[in-house]
């Protein structure tokens, strides 16, 4: 089963967000364990940098993303995803990025944590609890 993983959970996990971290971190170890193939967006990985620097330090962030690297496939943004997206017109255009980039790698399921911002979405949308409760 292939997963497309929002920035939002992969997020709760690096940071150990709560209330949200237990479901995304059991999602993760999925990924990890090779159960579901697990995919995000080659942008997921620059906004991770980003804010997962300013509170780990350069080098601890990358030995962290490296780490991810290594159990998920990232998926390239292309100029044809983000026409897709803009034509999408969506309101949150980094949500429809997202969106097009799941539905363009084949997903079987989008896994965010706010699936409302996904109503349109071409790749059916669970939570990370909802997902676990899927999946065996």
């Amino acid at each position: 089963m292939k997963l497309f993983v929002d920035t939002n959970v992969v997020l709760d996990v690096l940071a150990q967000r709560e209330p949200w971290f237990g479901d995304s971190a059991r999602l993760l170890a999925h990924v990890e364990e090779g159960a579901v193939s697990g995919h995000i967006a080659a942008h997921t990985f620059t906004t991770l940098h980003y804010l997962l620097a300013r509170h780990l330090g350069q080098q601890k962030t990358a030995a962290v993303l490296i780490d991810l690297a290594a159990i998920f496939c990232i998926e390239p943004v292309d100029q044809q995803i983000l026409q897709q997206a803009l034509a999408l017109g969506w309101r949150d255009f980094e949500d429809a990025v997202q969106a097009v980039t799941a539905a363009r790698c084949g997903a079987d399921y989008l896994v965010t944590r706010n699936p409302r911002d996904f109503r349109q979405s071409l790749v059916p949308v669970v939570t990370p609890a909802e997902f676990l409760a899927l999946s065996p």
